[in-house]
């Protein structure tokens, strides 16, 4: 099943985006989680500079 998604995400317009996984820091336990997205390679700059 997994082969599958990741064979259409190969393809056409998923290429153009990227999975990013960040590891977060709560503020109310002080935790760290981590917080996976699917990010458009445009805006991968923007996101990982915050």
């Amino acid at each position: 099943m997994a082969k599958k998604v990741v064979a259409t995400l190969q393809q056409g317009a998923g290429r153009t985006f990227s999975k990013v996984i960040k590891m977060v820091k709560s503020p109310k336990t002080g935790a760290y989680y981590f917080d996976e997205q699917m990010i458009h390679n445009d805006d991968l700059k923007d996101y990982l500079a915050k």
